[in-house]
């Protein structure tokens, strides 16, 4: 079975870095184990910007955490196609704007504003509907 590509959206890396959610890191570890994680240069400048304003002592996790972490890096491009889809919040119009041109198999988020988006690809998923589906592989 082929490896599915699965982009992690900013909020459950903040959840993995400065909450510890066991939850996450599960997914995580079955992402290692199973499937490609995908990160994109959006949520790693959204991730230092939450962390710095709302965790800065943990900023120095942030990197550690990155540096284990095996992922492929892909750019969000800075001209941004409109009008590909509608969602609430435009500053997650770029998150899932790359997964798509990246062509991801499953966007992770705890964003509600990613619920209701009707896409064929990426799958968006929960961090909880992504357990729910995966775990056990």
């Amino acid at each position: 079975m082929q490896k599915k590509r699965v982009m992690l959206d900013t909020n459950t890396l903040v959840s993995a870095i400065a909450c510890g959610s066991k939850a996450i890191m599960g997914i995580i570890d079955i992402l290692k184990r199973e499937q490609s994680i995908v990160l994109c240069t959006y949520v790693l400048d959204e991730l230092h910007g939450v962390i710095t304003r709302k965790f800065p002592h943990k900023s120095n996790e942030v990197w550690r955490f990155l540096y284990e972490l095996p992922y492929e890096l892909v750019y969000t491009p800075p001209n941004i196609e409109e009008k590909l889809f509608e969602i609430r919040d435009v500053k997650d119009y770029p998150i899932l704007y790359t997964a798509i041109k990246e062509d991801v198999d499953i966007l992770i988020t705890g964003d509600k504003d990613f619920a209701d988006i009707d896409i064929k690809r990426p799958e968006i998923l929960t961090p909880s509907e992504f357990l729910e589906k995966y775990q056990g592989g």
